[in-house]
């Protein structure tokens, strides 16, 4: 059967050649004009949940306020993330443009990069290109400056309000919704959070259009992603492809031949077993993905997988939370105590009814997220958790 996978390159060819460029040549049009036509571009947020941006942004656009802010979200902790890094070291100026011209559609003259406490060791470089950035946009005569605050290593501070609890040099943990971001955000004022991705693809469409970006994916995941690969793979890494392709198609380019389990979305999201690849769609009309792909082979137990992830998630939670704080613990003992014996397999559908109650009780998308991997891996491995 033949291969539908595309593998595109809009983010890393530089096709915005002049960054500045873009942003002067957006300066020159009406704000409206330019939030219209991201809306027509279908452009979904690339961080996973997949709110259509265009929307977001005028939302913002149409709160009244003397103070907005524009906060990118470059705090890469899902598990087998790792592609921002390569954006924000290789284009970052495109990331800039797009939170400028942001920036211009709303009115705001602030703007933040949250930075993964981990890449802090890029931070000089990026220090001095935001500077030099920042000349040219007040040369351009737009009064908008771009800062970059470092996080301190929480997975939870990539939740959009926990972010900035942390920029504003709180603990960081999340808020109750609503009010949304985009009413009350950082400083209590109107915000628009976007991750950097998002950023870059939005520079691209102001420049190349809304229709060369609808030429690429479905009528539900227009565009391209990028995504980062690893695992049981010969090519790990970080490449750009088409959305709306199938795992059967992903697994035909980047697997080693014995490919069980593709976990989709990093720790948080959804593992697909072989018998579903055919059938299941990586787009937001199938399983959406902030962009990590873990590939697993037969030589992986994928209880000690789920395990790994329930460990992670314990750790991280933030303990705000009973359904989170209580609720990641009980289920890594829960399975630990079915594999040593000492409950029966039926025990996991109690598990499975908690993982549920997390889903919907938990507050921000931690908690409320393990209910993927979990349920996920019991129904189609559970033969690896009972023996």
């Amino acid at each position: 059967m033949e291969n539908k996978l595309k593998k595109v390159d809009l983010i890393f060819c530089k096709t915005c050649q002049d960054d500045i460029e873009v942003v002067r040549k957006a300066l020159q049009r009406n704000p409206d004009e330019i939030i219209n036509e991201i809306i027509d571009s279908g452009l979904k947020g690339r961080g996973g949940a997949g709110f259509p941006t265009g929307l977001k942004w005028k939302f913002a656009r149409a709160q009244q306020s003397d103070i907005k802010y524009v906060v990118c979200n470059a705090d890469e902790g899902e598990p087998g993330t790792f592609k921002d890094r390569e954006i924000l070291d290789v284009v970052l100026t495109t990331v800039l443009a797009g939170m400028a011209i942001f920036a211009y559609c709303i009115g705001a003259k602030e703007g933040y990069i949250y930075l993964r406490a981990e890449y802090n060791f890029m931070l000089n470089k990026l220090n001095a290109t935001v500077e030099e950035f920042n000349k040219k946009l007040k040369d351009l005569g737009l009064s908008f400056e771009i800062q970059i605050r470092s996080g301190a290593g929480a997975y939870v501070c990539g939740e959009e309000s926990a972010l900035f609890e942390s920029i504003e040099g709180k603990r960081g943990e999340p808020r109750n919704k609503p009010p949304f971001p985009t009413v009350v955000g950082l400083f209590g004022k109107p915000t628009v959070i976007n991750n950097v991705e998002t950023f870059v693809y939005t520079a691209m469409i102001n420049h190349l259009g809304a229709a060369r970006f609808k030429e690429l994916g479905t009528q539900d995941s227009r565009g391209s992603k990028v995504f980062s690969i690893s695992g049981d793979t010969p090519k790990a890494g970080i490449y750009e492809l088409e959305l709306g392709m199938t795992v059967e198609d992903f697994v035909k380019e980047f697997g080693d031949g014995d490919t069980k389990a593709v976990q989709v979305g990093g720790a948080s999201g959804h593992c697909v077993p072989r018998k579903k690849f055919e059938n299941t769609i990586i787009g937001f009309e199938g399983i959406p993905t902030g962009g990590s792909m873990m590939l697993f082979n037969s030589s992986r137990s994928m209880y000690n997988v789920l395990k790994d992830y329930l460990e992670f998630f314990t750790e991280e939670s933030c303990g705000q939370c009973t359904p989170c704080r209580v609720g990641c613990q009980q289920l890594l003992k829960g399975i630990e105590a079915v594999k040593r014996g000492e409950r029966p397999a039926s025990y996991l559908e109690e598990l499975k009814k908690l993982a549920q109650s997390m889903r919907i009780a938990a507050k921000c998308g931690l908690g409320q997220s393990v209910a993927n991997p979990f349920i996920s891996i019991v129904d189609n491995f559970k033969e690896e958790i009972i023996y």
